[in-house]
């Protein structure tokens, strides 16, 4: 199934590219048909998402055409969740990679980065990621 969700875009963006190619397009069939630079870095992220993923985890494409979103199920085989079953939805919004992804856990679950109604908080992840000038914390 993923395969084929792989090869339905892969096809599309090829499609889109011969048409886009060496002859002039009208600028209102060519908005129509233009792939977005997020639909490109998707296709690449998508198929390093699924090569990576660990077998507690599913990833469910709705529509094979729209990788912006996805269901991801995680089924945790260890730790304080083993047994449990967390679902969440991604939508990437238009503007990735300058807007991270949107993230919301549809299963009610306790977790300190999880509100009640899902969202996820990732500023205690973000800041192992990013160093800001201004954090004493970081401060030399």
């Amino acid at each position: 199934w993923e395969a084929a969700v792989m090869l339905t875009l892969a096809s599309k963006l090829k499609r889109d590219d011969g048409v886009r190619g060496p002859r002039a397009s009208n600028p209102a069939s060519d908005s129509t048909r233009r792939v977005s630079v997020r639909d490109k870095l998707l296709v690449k992220e998508v198929a390093d998402l699924e090569a990576n993923l660990p077998c507690t985890c599913k990833v469910n494409f709705p529509d094979p055409n729209k990788l912006h979103y996805f269901q991801l199920t995680v089924t945790p085989d260890e730790g304080y969740y083993q047994g449990g079953k967390f679902q969440f939805e991604t939508e990437v919004p238009d503007a990735y990679n300058m807007v991270p992804p949107k993230v919301k856990c549809l299963t009610r679950i306790w977790h300190p980065n999880i509100t009640e109604t899902g969202e996820i908080c990732l500023r205690k992840l973000k800041s192992f990621h990013t160093i800001e000038d201004d954090d004493p914390l970081f401060a030399n």
